[in-house]
């Protein structure tokens, strides 16, 4: 008979064995002690502690034994797993709850209480959504590590990667993590970390001291549970794994189902996400992330659609439409006298340029852009409505070369240059117009793989894309300590290539000097910003970069204006389409006022001929607002030059909308006939349009204008076995 004290050894875990003491695959114990096999040892070979206790402690006072610890319960990893899963999403929307440096300042700000508290204020579970969507990541990993305590630090710390970036991303440009982001690690992660803001290596510092918390509260918890947190234990090994796969596959299979199905109207997914609450704002991305989750907001981007496929699209449509703009363009063309392609056209994308003596409540001591103010009031220009603020290039550089507009895609695609360009089997860009690929040069003082540009740049048709990279860029000199070239090198380069021959040439110029962020680089700066309003001062880094970007936007000026004086000394015919593609992302004190949401969307932009032209002065009175997709139509009128029927048709948009861009803010202040999420559009006043005031002639228009765009992009090419693209 075992003696009373060796008895209590079976209380020792569930099945009668220390916890701690089995093999790491859950199998049988590498040693056990049971009743079966305890001995009895004379006084004199007994441990000591046993003699403390009168020997009625048998093996009580093993000292492993004594220390003997006990499994966490089930439900304790139940509640524990939701607590982790929660405070993941509550890192997330951290990254995204901001209310500085914002473009879309008329949308409330949302954050990770106001998500939860939406369960019983308004009966909305996208909280609920969201849990369910990162449970599957997490086990995932639970599954793949088997060990709570490990899978744990590694979901919270992707949680905090994405919380981190996020909160960078939605400060330099007010822009969420979109899937086209991804395209830029590997060869790009170098350049990625030179945006990063001021202030970012606190953040970065404190989130890696969270995660050493985590890591050492982790380690000791793991010690103190005797099953090390291991999910599944199985005594049957092969049993065990299968279970493992299964919780892998199964969920990884839904979620992907879900998310290949969610941007689709009326499929189970998308009707399931609204079920929860889901209220997609994708003009919006920060506002989206905010009001529906980081995750979910994302997920919905994974599977972009390009666009819905318009109301009566067939080929025997597409017919009609050329034939229709056929006729338009031979009717322009009846007073047109020369041709696009007898003119050397240079497109400047000038990064972040605009006069920030137009930013409401702000003021300088001094004027900024006097040359490029003095040159728009000579020749055709005016005011740019673009679809970013502190971003978004790529968007407003793939709408000047295509013509095509964002408004008319879906929400869910938000780069063409990565979502779609790719892709394509056709993509009719207007450099094109000049014929031979050797007639098309473009010049970056970049890397080239940015937004995929030197691919997309071969499908486009340019035989030569100079950048920092090969073909090398000719001059690449840089100003004070900035880290960029200068715009002053990007047009000496250009103006060595259209100087070298007398071909006319299409000529694309995208700028480095004046991108964020803004690090006080020039010595001696004359330039001073301030607020005029006494009580709502500039804060310190705000007023730094302000005074930052102000001298370099001087230097574009002077820069631009030599560049064109270089132009005027050609005996060749050149005009120069020169625009800002947005503001910078700096203006946090105007973005707290919602009624300055529409002026930190307008750049500067103007369209200029040097002597050798005939349009020479040439100043065209319907210019006062515009946008990327209607710059080669009004480069064609300034020019009086020839229009193909795809150039004829934007010609008479344009006559209709002066200006149009996706729904860039939520809801216009003191506009409320605009409906929310309506495509914004401007009349040539600037001010805002409905499409519920739009006339039939107008709506054809927009009609007709999604049709183009959707036989291009989407649809299967019809225009291309017709006239509809061709110059004569």
């Amino acid at each position: 008979m075992a003696m009373r004290g060796e008895a209590s050894s079976s209380d020792i875990g569930q099945d009668g064995q220390d916890e701690s003491s089995r093999d790491d695959d859950g199998g049988e114990p590498a040693s056990s002690l049971s009743p079966a096999s305890s001995v009895s040892f004379p006084s004199s070979m007994r441990p000591a502690a046993a003699d403390d206790h009168g020997g009625r402690g048998g093996r009580r006072g093993h000292p492993r034994l004594s220390r003997a610890r006990r499994p966490f319960p089930a439900w304790s990893y139940a509640v524990l797993f939701l607590l982790v899963e929660t405070l993941c999403i509550a890192i997330m929307q951290w990254g995204v709850t901001q209310s500085s440096s914002t473009a879309d300042l008329s949308s409330p700000i949302v954050g990770f209480w106001g998500m939860v508290s939406k369960m019983w204020t308004d009966l909305n579970f996208v909280f609920l959504l969201n849990m369910i969507v990162v449970a599957v990541p997490y086990l995932i990993v639970l599954m793949i590590t088997n060990r709570f305590w490990v899978a744990s630090p590694i979901i919270l710390a992707m949680a905090m990667i994405i919380g981190v970036v996020e909160r960078f991303k939605v400060q330099i440009r007010y822009e969420a993590i979109m899937p086209a982001d991804f395209n830029f690690l590997g060869s790009d992660t170098g350049n990625l970390i030179s945006f990063m803001p001021s202030g970012a290596g606190l953040i970065i510092a404190l989130a890696v001291a969270a995660f050493a918390v985590v890591v050492v509260a982790s380690v000791v918890l793991s010690k103190v549970d005797a099953r090390h947190g291991r999910m599944i234990r199985c005594r049957n090994a092969a049993l065990g794994a299968v279970l493992r796969i299964l919780l892998i596959v199964v969920p990884a299979l839904l979620l992907g189902a879900h998310t290949a199905a969610v941007g689709t109207v009326d499929s189970w997914a998308k009707n399931f996400s609204t079920a929860m609450g889901d209220v997609p704002s994708m003009w919006d991305s920060v506002y989206d992330a905010q009001r529906n989750g980081v995750v979910v907001s994302f997920l919905r981007q994974l599977n972009p659609k390009i666009m819905g496929e318009p109301t009566g699209y067939s080929e025997a449509t597409m017919k009609r439409i050329a034939a229709t703009y056929s006729k338009s363009a031979a009717t322009i063309n009846k007073s047109r006298k020369t041709d696009l392609s007898k003119s050397t056209v240079v497109f400047v994308l000038s990064e972040s340029f605009s006069d920030p003596a137009r930013v409401p409540g702000l003021t300088m001591n001094r004027e900024v852009i006097p040359e490029i103010k003095k040159i728009k009031s000579e020749t055709t220009s005016g005011l740019m409505l673009s679809s970013g603020y502190g971003g978004g290039t790529a968007n407003l550089e793939y709408m000047g070369l295509t013509g095509l507009s964002m408004a008319n895609f879906a929400a869910s695609l938000t780069s063409p240059y990565q979502q779609l360009v790719p892709s394509e089997s056709w993509t009719p860009t207007f450099n094109r117009i000049w014929g031979a690929s050797s007639n098309s040069v473009a010049f970056h003082p970049y890397e080239p793989s940015m937004y995929s540009r030197e691919s997309n740049y071969q499908k486009f048709g340019f035989s030569k894309f100079y950048t920092l990279g090969e073909p090398r860029i000719k001059y690449t000199d840089k100003l004070g300590t900035s880290p960029y070239v200068s715009d002053e090198s990007a047009y000496r380069s250009a103006l060595s290539t259209i100087s070298a021959t007398s071909k006319n040439q299409f000529v694309q110029i995208i700028t480095m000097q004046n991108h964020m962020p803004y690090h006080d680089w020039y010595e001696n700066n004359e330039f001073s910003a301030s607020s005029t309003d006494a009580n709502a001062p500039l804060g310190d880094d705000e007023t730094t970069s302000i005074d930052t970007y102000a001298k370099g936007a001087s230097i574009t000026s002077k820069a631009t204006k030599e560049f064109l004086d270089e132009l005027d000394k050609l005996d060749k015919p050149v005009t120069v389409v020169f625009y800002g593609d947005h503001l910078p992302g700096i203006y946090s004190t105007a973005g707290e006022n919602s009624a300055n949401s529409l002026a930190l969307h307008l750049t500067d932009y103007f369209i200029w001929s040097n002597k050798a032209s005939s349009s020479s002065g040439v100043k065209d009175d319907d210019a006062a607002y515009s946008s990327p997709n209607f710059f080669m139509p009004q480069t064609a009128e300034h020019m009086n030059a020839k229009v193909s029927p795809y150039l004829a048709f934007l010609t008479t948009l344009h006559e209709k909308i002066a200006a149009m861009e996706p729904p860039v803010v939520n809801k216009i202040q003191g506009w409320t006939r605009i409906p929310e999420g309506q495509s914004l559009y401007l009349n040539q006043k600037g001010e805002p349009l409905s499409s519920e005031d739009f006339d039939a002639a107008t709506k054809k228009l927009l009609e007709d204008y999604k049709l183009i765009q959707y036989d291009i992009t989407a649809g299967k090419g019809y225009l291309r076995s017709t006239d509809f693209m061709t110059v004569p």
